[in-house]
């Protein structure tokens, strides 16, 4: 398995994350998450919108989905990925207790689905490993 492959997608959100906060997605800092993205008007009459941060969440619940699909497959580069994936987690603790910035409901719910992403990685793993060794009873 190339060592790209064994690469936690839940990265994605983390960089996308701190370069709101650096500025490169409107001003910067915590008002960054409030900058609405998508505004539709809807058939009931309603406006529906969709803000930065409201964004990052959608793109991390997209990337557990593959994160999951990756933990069903069983190989050497599994081990590395969830590894990988617990530093991730890792990472995002560290900085949502360090940093102001990362102290948000967004980054807060990003942190959570890292987790979700590291144990049920393992979970997963560890049911389809399961199934692969055959005792012969």
């Amino acid at each position: 398995m190339p060592m790209i492959a064994a690469m936690p997608l839940m990265i994605i959100p983390f960089i996308l994350y701190n370069l709101a906060m650096l500025g490169l997605m409107g001003d910067g800092g915590i008002p960054a998450l409030q900058h609405d993205i998508i505004v539709l008007s809807m058939i009931s009459g309603a406006i529906w919108s969709m803000a930065l941060g409201d964004l990052f969440i959608v793109i991390a619940l997209v990337v557990l989905f593959f994160e999951i699909l990756k933990a069903t497959r069983t190989g050497p580069g599994n081990l590395v990925n969830h590894m990988l994936s617990m530093l991730v987690f890792i990472a995002f603790l560290v900085e949502f207790l360090l940093v102001r910035d990362a102290a948000t409901q967004v980054f807060f719910i990003l942190m959570t689905i890292a987790l979700i992403d590291v144990i049920g990685g393992f979970a997963v793993s560890i049911r389809s490993a399961g199934r692969d060794v055959s005792i012969g009873l």
